[in-house]
């Protein structure tokens, strides 16, 4: 039998201030920045401190190699190990993938640790993979924005932020689920006259479709309003647009909040549904940046906690990772 593994891929980030510009060079292919822009994200890591994703993927890879361990405990069989690569720091999914097969692994589960496709990152991710792979027979999971297990970790969540703050209030609170904005370009319907080939995921995919992350962001949202119903009501996001690269999905957080400020809310829970743990978009965008817009208008924002080390994502993950290790023995070659 094949010698199997997992790979979780993230985006990265870098340990220190220090290290930004080359991060940044990374995250735009190599293109010149502006020095002012540069400069800003300095200082948002700055005030935040630091980013701590990368140890937090490291941690969940640590707890899904411990859930299959737990869920399959078999004398005759060796444990999957779970390796986690990053697309834009390190470890790099190249030496990741390099250390795989220099290990032995034939065969590889490969999710990415953001569960809405958007096809053109994604395509990105499986070529960064690929690109290393060589004999290496992998089962690419294109997205998971509706598992049930994700949808109840993020509930959750959800519950006990909920709970507080409407005691606090003295009434119950709304919800804003929010998702990290991408460029429009990036999920726009290709052209046939276009003269360079788009990296869109998945073998036989319909490159005439529409690009599903937005579509897929909204689900994940209402299957968690859904499966929380002391919600009274909700609204949705794109958060995070970038500051270059022309202009990028919304409605953005702050045009939402002025229209719920509009509305009379008074006190409102923001909860991150495209993210999986604690980093910049996080600790800056949400916890500084939007909560100082939302106190402008009046209005007092709070977030639940961040999925982070949550057993039950630690779950979803690992029942995906058998998913694909399973196709990957049903279609190995006799």
């Amino acid at each position: 039998m094949a010698k199997q593994a997992v790979l979780l891929l993230a985006h990265g980030t870098p340990e220190t201030v220090e290290q930004i510009p080359e991060y940044l060079r990374n995250v735009v292919s190599g293109r010149p920045l502006p020095q002012a822009l540069i400069e800003e994200i300095q200082h948002r890591y700055a005030l935040i401190g630091r980013s701590p994703l990368t140890e937090i993927t490291l941690e969940q890879g640590r707890l899904v190699e411990t859930e299959l361990a737990r869920a399959e405990p078999s004398a005759d069989t060796a444990p999957v190990r779970v390796y986690v690569g990053m697309r834009n720091w390190r470890p790099y999914i190249p030496d990741v993938v390099r250390q795989m097969r220099a290990d032995g692994v034939e065969e590889a589960a490969v999710l990415c640790m953001a569960p809405q496709n958007s096809r053109t990152s994604v395509g990105l991710y499986r070529r960064a993979v690929q690109a290393e792979g060589g004999a290496l027979r992998i089962d690419f999971t294109e997205g998971w924005a509706h598992h049930p297990l994700l949808v109840e970790a993020f509930a959750e969540r959800l519950r006990p932020a909920l709970s507080k703050l409407g005691a606090e209030a003295g009434h119950a609170v709304p919800v804003l689920f929010t998702a990290h904005s991408v460029p429009c370009r990036t999920v726009q319907t290709p052209s046939p006259a276009e003269d360079q080939p788009r990296l869109w995921g998945g073998q036989g995919a319909d490159p005439s479709a529409p690009d599903p992350y937005a579509i897929e962001a909204k689900r994940t949202a209402a299957l968690v309003a859904r499966s929380v119903p002391e919600i009274p009501q909700w609204w949705f996001a794109f958060q995070s647009q970038g500051a270059s690269g022309g202009p990028w999905i919304g409605p953005t957080v702050e045009s939402t909040l002025d229209a719920i400020a509009a509305a009379g809310v008074g006190t409102l829970i923001l909860q991150p549904i495209g993210f999986l743990c604690d980093h910049v978009e996080i600790l800056y965008d949400v916890d500084i940046l939007f909560r100082e817009y939302a106190v402008k208008l009046g209005v007092r924002l709070e977030r639940p906690e961040s999925l982070n080390a949550s057993p039950t994502l630690a779950r979803a993950v690992a029942d995906l990772a058998r998913q694909g290790l399973a196709r990957l023995r049903d279609s190995a070659p006799r």
